[in-house]
């Protein structure tokens, strides 16, 4: 069986609510997920839009959210902060130049947001602190058992 990764907030393709994005509340959306392979260590989960600035003529990937060492039995609740993170998780820099989530908040058009879950067969060195996705994917290299995504789509009123 294939990793799942979920929402109670929205399904995959769907309209991700307000309240998860620069128009709302600007705070995570619950996630979970189940049937991850054997010998799953650790978790990572990275959230990003590909459409950005405008998907009709996209120029760059736009990170939102950054997570390593994510425990194979947590869950994320809504509204998750740096101190609300499971212990032991790590944060990566976002594209604000920050660690944490930032929601949806496109200058143009309706993007899509990918929340990618990647299962590793190692948890990753503390050493790696604040990486970059960048940084994080070479960490992660030769170490992913399984991934799957969740995507959600947006576009201001």
């Amino acid at each position: 069986m294939s990793m799942v990764l979920k929402s109670d907030a929205f399904v995959d393709g769907a309209r991700i609510p307000v309240r998860y994005t620069c128009e709302g509340d600007d705070i995570s959306p619950p996630l979970s997920w189940a049937s991850l392979p054997e010998g799953t260590a650790s978790l990572v989960l990275i959230v990003d839009d590909p459409d950005a600035p405008d998907p009709a003529a996209p120029r760059m990937v736009w990170d939102h959210w950054i997570l390593y060492n994510l425990p194979p039995d947590a869950v994320l609740a809504e509204g998750m902060t740096s101190d609300r993170l499971p212990p032991g998780t790590g944060e990566g820099i976002n594209s604000w130049g920050r660690v944490g989530y930032g929601g949806p908040c496109p200058p143009i058009g309706c993007h899509r947001y990918f929340h990618c879950l990647f299962a590793l067969d190692v948890r990753l060195p503390s050493e790696l602190g604040n990486p970059t996705k960048d940084e994080l994917l070479l960490a992660m290299d030769e170490h992913i058992l399984d991934h799957t995504e969740l995507v959600g789509i947006y576009e201001k009123r």
